[in-house]
């Protein structure tokens, strides 16, 4: 009995076989009470003797850890059929999953997952899989460790490590296929056994049940015939070609003739092209001797004028040393000009100086004859000053009665001044609090333009999917007044997230097309709306109405807290909010309010979910679960999907927190009014009070000037006296002063007298050295016109001198261009008679030896005397006989190569005509002997199959029958075994097709076909999971009392039958093991079930029974 690990076991449903024909192998060592978790591989022997026959690579033992749903499990099946039962989920297709991918099976191939990482149970780093094959020289073990993180798997065969590739070899030995569905047929793989082709199953078959050759036969036959294919096509090809050749090559004779003939001509054109290089030689030698007389007449004449150059040239020398010596003496005499007009300036400012010094003294004195008549002026005005202040003095009122006056304007003042400051602060406490609602509005003016900005997000993820639906929101906002009750924007823009998480549950529940549709609360507005905008604007939108009557708080049938136990926390419709209508339409059509959500908690307890809680749909962390009720058997079907990544749900906008933003912008703004409004009111009282203020302050201060005036006068007085006394202290001597300056003035003159006698002196010196520098200045330029005469004498000389001289160039380069044309020539002449660059022409080939520019003798040969001499007479000749060549018109110049080519083609293609045809028909002997021993033993096996599956059929009261069937008999690759079924008396045999039959129908086909194969099946075990399960009971207990009686015979293969239920009172043999898979949370964990104790406790209720 294999049990997962960690469980314990329960008792055995009332549907299941009674104890007598439940069967399972003992442990081998019978002292054992409590076996291990994992046997070892020692006592096989024993223990294969107490199992019974096995057939050569049948099963023994499966072992698996951390697999699928087993924590750890063993199971040791029986030789002959095996039945594997146990409710859905509880681990069976695991077991069919190990026994594929323990025998290096491909993952994809059980359907589940493309990952060998996916077949670990959840949670787990590392799994195993141990399978024991019975061998006849010792059992093989191969294990199989699953590394999830690197999804890699590890290979063992008898504990020792290996590669998958030596463990295929190993199971192919034993006849193995996983792969072939007609020993190997996994759950997901029954409905693709039924699509197999005709061709398929063929190879199915003769792989599980025909001899090791036949498939091997079948493959060369293949091989041979598509051989036979392209040999029949090349030879009829080569064939075909070898024709066309051969009447290609008649044709183009006559041509051939023409060719040679046109060839002649072509000859001469050729012997006078070749001459004609040899006459242009000669004609650019010619004019290369004459271009180089003219050159060497040229530099005779260049060398005379460069000689008449040489007198000129000196004497330019000589003016040029004499000019040298000129311009030296005149820059001497500008130094001294200079030096002695440096001398006159510095005596200049020396006398420029005793000027000012002068002028100085003068202003001096006229500064202190103004100062003291303005002495004498301040001295007349203090004076004044003084009387006038006595007078006023003397005329000044009593001041001691203006104190009371002062005493009630400052407390008057004090008053004003409190009032102003209380004004003030209430002034600064208003602006205070208009600075913070400036704050408080900015903040939640950015808090709804960030709304807004999430808002535009979401219409534009509609715009950019669904167009028509934007632009439809678009009319219905600037179009609301035509509608009389509520209408609600697309679902999409009106469902807000409370959590962005949760968005992917709500746009996997809800169908695109209601996401986007529009909500209505009335018929006649939803008939106005889709009239305009379908109608007239041609755009396609959804539209729906809610119900009269709303759902949007209808309560849950269950309470949450049922429910949290298995790891759902909320309801869909607490995920998010919504308006009403749209609330109430979501819940009336999608019944949001009974839709759990749950964690990876409930995905672990789904099972317990389905079965204890009704629900209809629930979700998981990941996946969607929808649970039916079949209404023909009442049984409960779940299916589940994954779910999709969320797309227009991911942006929240909380429309109610907008609104309690706009309605708290709408107080903060009327707040800012009544603030404003007070700072007016405050601001004109502090203006009256400070104008009150400025009166008080005015007062004050001229009552305050009247009380202080006596005393100021008094003071001033007193000081008016005292600056009086200390201007008629500082008195001057004004003659004195002048005096002093007249002498110093005299003194000064002197001096200035003696500079200018002196200047006068250099003024004259200067005058001579200009003098002098004039007269050296026109002797350099009588220097300098002689200079430039016999420069320009000598230009005129050099430029007729490079006028010859370019001449010479050019008459140069023409000669070299003629001597290297020259040596072309001759090249090309050489090359055209095939003589190399130093090989000299024979004597009896030769006319006449001319020298050449090279230092070469060369003529052309003899060949060409009777040949023209001239060019023109050469292009005459050239021109007759290309006329006379062009009028052999479409010939190719290759048409004798291709003409030869073709007759050696035609021979060497005869000759490989005849190889092919001796290859074809070898191979056509090679496909009649292996043929032969294909086909004869195929029709016997089909043949045989044939008979056991309308024996299978007839006992079902139906009618079956397998041939093999082909179109072509020579298209070995298009044989194939028809299986033609009939179920019903009043209908012809059909086809087994995917769509013919019904499943039911089938799986009863698929079943027998395999059983027909049982006993012919040299493979040692084969698999079926679940076929049974779209049978009705007549068939399903036919079926398996066929399975039982085959299965059960002598010298039969191993097999696993696997159903999650079966029919009462079946028939069962002696030979059967019968393997139960319980699953629970009460199934003890493997290590402490003790199968001898299960059995004396049996024994015990079995004897206590008949004394009750």
């Amino acid at each position: 009995m294999a049990t997962p690990g960690r469980k314990t076991p329960t008792p055995a449903p009332a549907a299941a076989p009674t104890p007598a024909a439940l069967k399972r192998a003992l442990p081998a060592d019978p002292s054992s009470e409590v076996p291990s978790k994992r046997r070892n591989s020692g006592p096989l022997q024993s223990r294969l003797q107490s199992s019974g026959p096995f057939v050569e690579g049948a099963i023994v033992r499966i072992v698996m850890e951390n697999f699928l749903t087993y924590d750890i499990c063993e199971v040791s099946p029986g030789p002959h059929l095996n039945m594997i039962i146990g409710a859905n989920g509880t681990g069976k297709s695991s077991i069919v999953c190990a026994i594929c991918l323990g025998l290096a099976g491909k993952p994809a191939f059980m359907g589940r997952a493309d990952k060998v990482g996916f077949f670990v149970k959840r949670g787990c780093s590392k799994g195993m899989v141990e399978i024991e094959l019975f061998r006849t020289s010792g059992n093989l073990v191969i294990t199989r460790e699953i590394d999830v993180a690197k999804n890699q798997s590890f290979w063992f065969i008898n504990k020792k490590s290996t590669t998958q590739k030596v463990v295929e070899e190993q199971v192919a030995a034993l006849n193995i296929q996983v792969g072939n569905l007609c020993q190997f047929l996994p759950q997901d793989k029954v409905g693709e056994f039924a699509k197999l082709s005709k061709i398929e199953l063929l190879e199915a078959t003769e792989k599980s049940i025909g001899p090791p050759e036949m498939h091997r036969y079948h493959c060369e036959l293949k091989n041979f015939r598509e051989k036979e294919k392209q040999l029949e096509t090349s030879c009829k090809e080569k064939t075909d070609y070898l024709e066309k050749m051969v009447q290609r090559n008649e044709r183009y004779k006559q041509d051939v003739q023409r060719f040679y003939e046109r060839k002649r001509h072509l000859d001469l054109i050729e012997m006078l092209e070749a001459k004609r290089p040899w006459v242009e030689y000669e004609n650019v030698r010619q004019e290369y001797e004459e271009v180089k007389r003219a050159r060497d007449r040229v530099k005779d004449e260049v060398k005379k004028l460069k000689e008449g150059q040489i007198p000129i040239t000196r004497r330019i020398k000589e003016i040029e040393r004499q000019r040298y010596d000129l311009e030296a003496q005149i820059k001497e005499k500008a130094t001294d000009i200079t030096e002695t007009s440096q001398r006159c300036k510095q005596k200049q400012d020396v006398i420029e100086r005793k000027d000012k010094h002068i002028e100085e003294l003068q202003q001096a004195l006229t500064v202190k004859q103004n100062e003291e008549h303005d002495r004498q002026k301040r001295i007349s005005n203090t004076r004044k000053m003084i009387e006038d202040l006595q007078n006023e003095l003397r005329t000044a009122e009593n001041c001691e009665n203006l104190q009371p006056q002062i005493d009630a304007i400052t407390n008057d003042l004090r008053r004003v001044q409190d009032e102003k400051a209380l004004c003030e602060g209430e002034i600064i406490d208003k602006r205070r609090e208009r600075e913070t609602l400036e704050k408080e509005k900015k903040s939640v003016g950015e808090h709804i333009v960030r709304f807004d900005n999430l808002m535009n997000q979401k219409e534009d993820k509609l715009r950019q999917r669904y167009r028509d639906t934007y632009e439809a929101v678009l009319w219905l906002r600037s179009n609301r007044d035509k509608f009389k009750q509520r209408v609600c924007e697309p679902i999409m823009l009106m469902i807000n997230m409370k959590d962005n998480k949760n968005a992917k549950y709500i746009e996997n529940h809800i169908s695109s097309n209601d996401l986007r549709a529009f909500v209505f609360e009335s018929q006649e507005d939803m008939e106005i709306f889709l009239r305009e905008v379908r109608d007239n604007k041609k755009l396609r939108v959804n539209a729906v109405i809610a119900p009269k009557i709303s759902y949007a708080e209808k309560p849950p049938s269950r309470s949450l807290n049922e429910l949290r136990q298995y790891g759902f926390f909320s309801y869909l419709r607490e995920l998010f909010d919504a308006p009403e209508p749209i609330m109430s339409y979501l819940c009336f059509q999608y019944h949001i309010h009974e839709v759990p959500v749950g964690t990876e908690k409930t995905r672990e307890r789904i099972e317990r979910v389905i079965q204890e809680t009704q629900l209809k749909q629930v979700y998981t962390a990941d996946e969607k679960y929808v649970v039916k009720t079949s209404v023909y058997s009442n049984k409960v079907i779940s299916s589940n999907t994954s779910l999709k990544v969320a797309q227009f749900l991911t942006v929240t906008v909380d429309l109610e927190q907008r609104r309690q933003l706009e309605e708290q912008l709408k107080e903060i703004n009327r707040k800012l009014e009544a603030v404003d409004s007070g700072l007016i009111a405050l601001r004109d009282t502090n203006r009256h009070l400070e104008h009150t203020d400025n009166e008080l302050r005015q007062k004050k201060k001229e009552l305050l000037e009247r009380k202080t005036k006596k005393r100021q006068l008094e003071q001033k007085i007193c000081s008016k006296v005292g600056s009086l006394k200390l201007m008629e202290q500082d008195t001057c001597n004004l003659e004195e002063e002048e005096r002093k300056a007249n002498n110093k003035i005299r003194e000064i003159n002197v001096q200035k007298a003696k500079l200018v006698t002196e200047l006068t002196n250099l003024v004259k010196i200067c005058t001579s050295l200009h003098i002098q520098k004039v007269d050296l200045i026109l002797q350099n330029t009588t220097v300098i016109s002689e200079k430039n005469k016999l420069e320009s004498d000598y230009m005129a000389a050099s430029s007729q001198l490079r006028i010859i001289e370019q001449h010479f160039i050019e008459l140069d380069d023409n000669r070299q261009q003629l001597l290297q044309k020259c040596k072309e020539l001759m090249k090309r002449a050489r090359q055209v008679c095939n003589l190399g660059a130093q090989q000299t022409i024979p004597q009896e080939y030769q006319t006449q030896v001319p020298t050449i520019p090279n230092g070469h003798n060369s003529s052309p040969p003899m060949a060409f005397q009777d040949l023209p001499n001239t060019l023109d007479e050469i292009d005459a000749l050239l021109t007759e006989e290309r006329s006379r060549a062009s009028c052999f018109t479409g010939l190719n110049p290759t048409v004798v190569q291709e003409y030869t080519k073709r007759e050696e083609e035609i021979l060497q293609l005869t000759e490989e005509l005849k190889g092919k045809k001796v290859e074809l028909d070898r191979y056509r002997e090679n496909i009649s002997q292996v043929k032969e021993r294909w086909l004869n033993p195929l029709k016997e096996l089909v043949e045989k199959i044939n008979e056991k599956f309308s024996n299978f059929f007839s006992s079902m009261q139906c009618a079956g029958e397998v041939d093999l069937h082909t179109e072509n008999e020579e298209d070995y690759d298009k044989y194939g075994i028809r299986i033609r079924v009939k179920f019903r008396s009043s209908t012809q045999l059909h086809e087994l097709t995917p769509h013919h039959q019904s499943g039911g129908e089938r799986s009863v086909s698929t079943m027998l076909y395999l059983m027909a194969l049982q006993e012919l099946n040299r493979c040692p075990f084969r698999v079926v999971d679940e076929i049974n399960q779209g049978m009705d009971p007549i068939n399903e207990r036919r079926v398996f009392e066929m399975v039982v009686n085959t299965a059960c015979k002598e010298n039969t293969s191993q097999y696993f039958f696997i159903t999650p239920k079966l029919l009462q009172n079946l028939p069962y043999s002696e030979k059967m093991t019968v393997l139960f898979i319980y699953n629970g949370p009460h199934m003890l964990e493997s290590n402490r079930w003790n199968l001898k104790a299960f059995q004396r406790r049996r024994r015990r209720i079995t004897f206590t029974q008949p004394s009750q």
